[in-house]
């Protein structure tokens, strides 16, 4: 069921593929824009568009039960969307995939890209080379160079003053303006936002830069899952650090404050990001809770700037009147797991029967006389550890030996038996040591003469095997056969 009810007619809206107007917009954007928007829009064709077939419709889409509330009637955006955040049900929507200039909002695609990278307490001194590249008539928090910010004080002025000089600090941190435009561009394919195209990290009007009303939703309800983002978006005002008085040698400091018209005047907004330039008019892209639930609406460029919050407002009253109301008319994806991917490999103990590759390797370079004393050694350990058992003294803690990759033991120096592990004696009350070697167990096991005797036989055979893998494993040098 296809309505047009607080929307112009079918026959009237904008067709998918349509140019954003021109506009004095200090870059070139106008036609390319509207260009790379209609082939960002013919690429997804209507058997295949993300999230439901419905969606890529170009008039307003809702499905309204017996008591739906009816459509605001003054909604002039050319595209919107209203979806329950937790669900991911579109309740609602207007041109939902028509690729427009997004303006400030696709920072919430450089925060969710961006933010996690970075302690929010690292500071960062801001090289001039950083501050260098920004567009005329930037949206700016007043950042200054040779000085450090904290990085949470950069993400502050990204999100409440929308400052372009934040978002390029912090790219530049992130290894560049190119790589970090090459990074959201993979992010926003993970999500699914195939209607957008990222030219510059912070949303500046640039040639076939866009986004839809669909792909903003999806970024905002990914950041939101992120704490930080979901703080910094929600924040009204901070004070952020100002330049360095010569005279005192104190820094100074200023107030800035969200410049989201809703936060703080909406019941329940948190957020989220806001946009404007000539090209790309005003945007917003907005969540709301009440009652327990989480609504996120989108609206871009409507007739008027000032509107822009008007019209997310009541669409916003209307999703909530409308709850249980309405049937889904799409749904907001998931992100998607790359094709292969899958969980990070565990360690596990080998099958039964079954030697480690690293004991496989060790078996061929020690050789038969090796394992004949290792195996030695262990029918040492094993005689002494019986004997252990038939002796009651205190107990301390064994110090084990290095083994080769794959758990292949092998005594480091010649004083220590292989497979036996010798400690110092605990003391006693009294504070005097047990006689006798401590051997693995904890009890004195073997002493007087026949520890001595053991101890000299096991040194030796130590050294035979030290020599032995030494002579099969290391290369000669300086000579050839």
């Amino acid at each position: 069921m296809v309505l047009a009810a607080g929307a112009p007619a079918a026959s009237s809206a904008p067709s998918p593929g349509a140019s954003p107007a021109p506009s004095s917009s200090p870059s070139s954007a106008p036609a390319a824009a509207g260009a790379a928007g209609a082939g960002a829009g013919a690429a997804q064709d209507a058997a295949a568009v993300v999230g439901g077939e419905r969606l890529g419709r170009p008039a307003v889409q809702v499905a309204p039960r017996t008591g739906a509330p009816e459509l605001p009637a003054t909604l002039t955006g050319r595209s919107w969307l209203i979806a329950d955040a937790a669900t991911g049900e579109v309740l609602a929507a207007r041109n939902a995939h028509l690729p427009l200039p997004p303006a400030s909002t696709l920072k919430m695609l450089f925060a969710d890209t961006v933010l996690p990278k970075f302690d929010r307490a690292l500071e960062h001194r801001v090289a001039p080379a950083e501050l260098a590249a920004l567009g005329a008539g930037s949206s700016l928090v007043g950042i200054k160079e040779n000085l450090p910010y904290r990085v949470e004080d950069l993400w502050r002025g990204v999100f409440l003053a929308s400052g372009n000089d934040a978002v390029h600090v912090l790219s530049h941190m992130n290894g560049g303006l190119a790589r970090t435009v090459a990074q959201m561009q993979e992010r926003a394919t993970a999500l699914q936002a195939r209607d957008t195209r990222v030219v510059s990290p912070e949303g500046y009007d640039q040639d076939g830069q866009v986004s839809s009303a669909y792909d903003l939703t999806l970024f905002a309800r990914a950041g939101l899952r992120n704490p930080d983002f979901r703080g910094y978006c929600a924040t009204r005002t901070a004070r952020f650090p100002g330049a360095l008085d010569k005279t005192t040698g104190q820094r100074s400091a200023f107030d800035i404050a969200n410049t989201d018209r809703l936060l703080g005047k909406y019941p329940g907004l948190i957020g989220v990001k806001n946009g404007y330039t000539t090209n790309a008019g005003a945007t917003f892209t907005g969540a709301a809770e009440r009652d327990g639930r989480t609504l996120l609406v989108t609206v871009m460029h409507p007739e008027q700037q000032s509107k822009v919050y008007d019209e997310a407002a009541a669409l916003l009253d209307w999703g909530f009147a409308a709850a249980g109301k309405v049937e889904p008319v799409g749904r907001l994806v998931e992100e998607e797991t790359a094709p292969g991917a899958s969980a990070a490999p565990t360690a596990e103990a080998p099958a039964s029967g079954v030697l480690p590759h690293a004991i496989q390797q060790a078996d061929h370079a020690l050789g038969p006389a090796g394992w004949t004393a290792l195996a030695f050694g262990a029918a040492l350990a094993l005689w002494a550890a019986g004997r252990l058992r038939t002796r009651r003294r205190p107990h301390t803690t064994a110090t084990a030996l290095p083994v080769l990759p794959g758990g292949v033991p092998v005594p480091p120096r010649p004083d220590y038996a292989p497979h036996v592990a010798y400690s110092v004696p605990a003391r006693t009350a009294a504070g005097s040591a047990p006689r006798g070697a401590t051997a693995v167990g904890g009890a004195t096991a073997v002493g007087g003469g026949t520890r001595r005797r053991l101890t000299r036989r096991a040194r030796s055979l130590a050294r035979s095997t030290r020599a032995r893998l030494a002579a099969t494993t290391t290369p000669h040098r300086g000579r050839r056969p």
